[in-house]
Order: structure tokens, then C-alpha cells, then sequence
């Protein structure tokens, strides 16, 4: 249980609008990126367009703490992680009121000139909380108090921080949960989910750990894991973590984008000038180039492929729409929002500055950039660093609409129906 230092923390302001978040519950959102981890959901029923103000806000809690991590929502509980006082935790909250319903302690923060505390998203799985701290401390703990199960370091094995500390959203499938510590002795791991320990390590690959996160993958249909490292993009056998295909990749200074799998294809971008690039995978594992260009630099706001387009910001070009298959330009917007996250929900994609914090609805289509509606976040943050933005992507579930910048959580009613 938290303390009561760590109690006064978890203000939480709620509106005179509503006392009470919706109670549809029918979805859930376990980890980054979503059920199928690809940032599609099935949401229906959600506002259309947004008159002016913005949806109405449920409630904003100061319980997040410093730092950047994503919201994983499942059963009325938001679970996201934060540092207090110079210590990280992953924190519970309740989804109907806001209120702080636990802490459990993970390790010392991590800071550096762009940001302190926690940048990944818990993972949730049967009862249990899976959350990977700045510096590496991986912590298994009960969603339902914050109990702990057993911790491991990805130091243990032989990972080192990466300049901007571990960013990673760890994945949970099957009886593994899988991570990218780097390094000599192996670069990605699976450990068995109910006591930590190591059941195979990559050691073919000797990347060091950068930012992205893994995926599971269908392609020809057998079941593997896809990461994108700073070198080279790379699948996996589940059995024992042998490197079935790879492709050279040709990152500079940080690789973040999640890679995105469909068919027998799989996608990857970088920003810092790197580009994009489509990758056909053969029955018998060949990796095959299709294309690569610079039409979509992402940095780190995320891209989402829905019905044959990638939807996402292009450092340097915009926002844009590109074509899975052929890679080419649909469209691209300069002047309506500067860089940042993108959410999807009911024919919508939520799109979240870095610099204003203003949020806007638009239309997810082919045919341009169409506006819905827009708000800015207020109030925002004064724990930032300085060199710090509003980097958490935004999170639709259940009806609601889920942003963060820092210790502010905000909460909105998006659904249609709010009678």
C-alpha cells in the first residue's frame, strides 16, 4: 500500500460535469499498443465530431508521477508507472473516479535532459502486472493489490542502459513475457511469466537495447516474434528464440517505432532521418526487400496501418498517409498540428501535439487530413524537464479517451451516447 506521503500525491480533481467515468466495460486495452498490440481497438459508439472544448472531462488525477509511460486499462483499473521521490512505481488507479488504488515500488529513477521516471507501458495478463523501469528492473506484481511475484534486472542478462534508458513495453504471450536487454550475451529474452526465470536468450544477436517493442506475428502461418533493433529488423522462433529471418535496418541515434505486421509482410520506419521500408517474408523465412523511402520518419509518435494505409507524423514532412504496399505518399498535412502521438478508435484517429498539447479528431480516411474537432490540454504539467514534451500516446477504451503529460492523468467521455 502506498504511504501517506505517497497518498497526498494522488489529488484528483473530478468535474462537476460527471462524478462517474462510463460504466460500458466491455473492451480492455492490456498493454502498449492495445489487444492485438497494433493500436486498433473495436470501439464503437464514440463521438463522431467534438464541439467546441473538447469531450467532457470525467476527472484528472495528479497520481501519475514523473515520466512517460502508457496506460494498460483492464477491469476499471488504469495501471501506468511514475517516479515520486526519487523512486519509480507502477500505480493503479480507478477508472471511474480517478483515485489512486495502489503502488508497488520498481527502483530508483532514471533521469536524463529529456525526462525522469518510467517510458514503457505495463503489460497486463491474467491477474498480473508486468512493468519495466527506466534501468531495467522488470517487476511482476498482482493487478489486484500490488503484490509482488518475483523481479529480475535486464543487467542480469548482460543488457546495458541505453543512452535514454529503457523504453520498452514488455510483451506477455503465451507462458513467456519477452524483452530486449542487449548485449554480448544475447539481445532479446523470454522468461517464464510466473517466476521470472530464463527459459532462452538470443545470443546470435548482439544489438545493444534501443527503444522499440516486440511483437508476436502470423506469417505463413506459424507464430514468431518480430523486433526491430538499431541494426536490423529480425524475426524469432517462439521455441527457443532462433533468429529465423533478419534484413539490415540503418538506425541513427534512437530506434523507437513498433514494428507492424500484416500478412506475410512486415513494416518498420525510424525518424532521425532513417525513413521506412516494407519487408516480404517467404515460406521459407527469406526476407525480401519491397521498398524503403522516406516518405514516413517516425520518430515516436507511433504509426497505425488501418485498411491498406499507415497513418502517422513524418519528422521534417508532417503528418501523412502512406500506402502499405507500394510505400507512395496519399497525403500529407504541414500546418495543422505540429509532431505527436496518434490513437485509434471508431473511424477516428486522436492525434496529441508534443509541444502544445493540443488534442485533434480527424477523420481516419485516405482522402486528407479532415478535423473533427480539437481541445488543448489544460491544465498541463509544470514537472517537465526542460527539454521534455507530451510524449504519451493516447489510449481510447471503454468509452473513454485516456491522454498523460507527467504526473497529469486526464480521463474523457468520448461516447456518443452520454445520457
Amino acid at each position: 500500500m502506498p504511504s501517506a506521503m505517497l497518498r497526498s500525491c494522488a489529488f484528483v480533481l473530478i468535474t462537476a460535469a460527471s462524478l462517474s467515468a462510463p460504466t460500458l466495460a466491455v473492451n480492455s486495452w492490456p498493454q502498449w499498443q492495445g489487444p492485438h498490440r497494433n493500436g486498433l481497438n473495436d470501439e464503437s459508439g464514440l463521438l463522431q465530431t467534438w464541439s467546441q472544448g473538447g469531450p467532457k472531462l470525467l476527472w484528472m488525477s495528479r497520481a501519475g508521477g514523473e515520466g512517460y509511460a502508457g496506460p494498460a486499462v483492464v477491469g476499471g483499473k488504469l495501471f501506468t508507472m511514475g517516479a515520486r521521490g526519487g523512486e519509480e512505481f507502477v500505480i493503479a488507479i480507478d477508472t471511474a473516479t480517478g483515485n489512486e488504488l495502489w503502488t508497488a515500488k520498481i527502483a530508483p529513477q532514471a533521469k536524463h535532459g529529456w525526462g525522469v521516471g518510467p517510458q514503457g507501458t505495463p503489460s497486463i495478463d491474467n491477474g498480473r502486472v508486468y512493468a519495466l523501469g527506466s534501468q531495467g528492473t522488470l517487476v511482476c506484481v498482482a493487478a489486484d493489490d500490488g503484490s509482488e511475484f518475483w523481479r529480475t534486472s535486464m543487467h542480469d542478462f548482460g543488457g546495458k542502459d541505453p543512452k535514454w534508458k529503457f523504453a520498452e513495453s514488455p510483451l506477455v504471450d503465451g507462458d513467456f513475457v519477452l524483452c530486449t536487454p542487449g548485449g554480448e550475451r544475447g539481445a532479446i529474452v523470454a522468461l517464464d511469466k510466473q517466476s521470472g526465470d530464463l527459459r532462452w536468450q538470443t545470443e546470435s544477436l548482439t544489438d545493444p537495447a534501443h527503444y522499440s517493442s516486440i511483437i508476436p506475428a502470423q506469417i505463413h502461418g506459424h507464430q514468431q516474434y518480430v523486433q526491430l533493433l538499431d541494426k536490423q529488423l529480425v524475426g524469432l522462433s517462439p521455441a527457443n528464440g532462433a533468429v529465423l529471418w533478419q534484413h539490415p535496418w540503418p538506425g541513427s541515434t534512437a530506434t523507437i517505432p513498433t514494428p507492424i505486421a500484416s500478412g506475410d509482410k512486415v513494416y518498420a520506419t525510424c525518424g532521425y532521418g532513417v525513413g521506412c521500408a516494407l519487408v516480404r517474408i517467404g515460406e521459407e523465412n527469406t526476407a525480401t526487400e519491397v521498398y524503403a523511402n522516406k516518405t514516413m520518419k517516425n520518430k515516436h509518435g507511433g504509426v497505425i496501418l488501418l485498411d491498406g494505409a499507415l497513418f502517422g507524423h513524418s519528422d521534417g514532412i508532417g503528418w501523412v498517409c502512406q500506402d502499405f504496399e507500394t510505400g507512395k505518399l496519399v497525403w500529407r498535412e504541414r500546418g495543422a498540428l505540429e509532431m505527436g502521438g496518434i490513437g485509434y478508435a471508431d473511424g477516428r484517429f486522436y492525434c496529441v501535439g508534443e509541444d502544445t498539447g493540443d488534442v485533434v479528431l480527424i477523420d481516419a480516411s485516405t482522402d486528407g487530413w479532415n478535423e473533427r474537432g480539437r481541445f488543448t490540454l489544460s491544465p498541463q504539467t509544470q514537472q517537465r524537464q526542460s527539454k521534455g514534451k507530451i510524449w504519451t500516446h493516447p489510449v481510447i477504451v471503454n468509452g473513454m479517451l485516456f491522454l498523460r503529460d507527467q504526473e497529469l492523468i486526464y480521463c474523457y467521455d468520448v461516447r456518443a451516447d452520454q445520457d
